[in-house]
């Protein structure tokens, strides 16, 4: 009898330097457009008031673009793309006097993140298969694979679910207040996602390491 049929041997080969510039721009426009202007509204609502709390975000926010063009010829797109956000939702919050404007927006950024997740995964077409290779180029034949499919299922679910837990936690600290409301946007939900992304990747890369025919190395 023939041998059965084998399915090929893939090979993943990382880059360390583009992960690890990666990592280091995604710290970078965390504390810029969500952890800092949340502390600094927390601190002006503490001293000033609102309306100055709101005034220092969007000069925060027209600073990071001046330092970012005086460094650099151009703003990475990413990072335009969050402060064009957070100058739209201060704009709004400035022009109908209230702070729970600035609030809510990123609580309803949220639901529909998870609502595009967990919708996707349901569906059985997860939007983590097409997201990925934003940031990584993978073999094609994991597209292919029954469970390299499952893996990303499950990471879709998992993404979905943590959205879910910061629409809650974020509506549990506005009940509390204003301030506990930013402490928990910008400090609490950063953390988070952080650490949500820290489980997808160890859950998704021991998903491919127990893939036969399949080994990862870095490069």
């Amino acid at each position: 009898m023939p041998p059965a049929a084998t399915s090929p041997a893939c090979r993943l080969i990382i880059d360390k330097k583009f992960v690890r510039t990666c990592a280091i721009r995604a710290v970078r426009l965390a504390l810029e457009a969500a952890v800092i202007p949340a502390l600094l509204l927390y601190a002006a609502l503490a001293t000033v008031g609102q309306v100055w709390g709101l005034v220092s975000v969007l000069v925060w926010s027209g600073l990071i673009v001046a330092v970012r063009l005086r460094s650099q010829s151009t703003v990475p797109r990413t990072l335009l793309l969050a402060v064009l956000m957070l100058v739209g939702r201060t704009s709004l919050s400035l022009a109908l006097s209230s702070i729970y404007v600035y609030l809510l927006q990123p609580i309803a950024g949220s639901l529909l993140m998870a609502v595009i997740f967990l919708g996707s995964a349901a569906i059985g077409k997860p939007i983590t298969k097409h997201l990925c290779r934003d940031f990584i180029a993978l073999p094609q034949m994991l597209f292919h694979d029954k469970r390299a499919h499952r893996m990303f299922t499950q990471v879709c679910v998992l993404w979905g679910m943590s959205r879910l837990l910061d629409v809650g936690m974020n509506l549990g600290f506005l009940h509390l207040g204003a301030r506990d409301a930013l402490l928990s946007r910008g400090v609490f939900s950063t953390t988070l996602t952080v650490l949500t992304v820290a489980v997808c990747i160890a859950w998704g890369w021991s998903r491919l390491r127990r893939m036969p025919n399949f080994t990862i190395a870095f490069a």
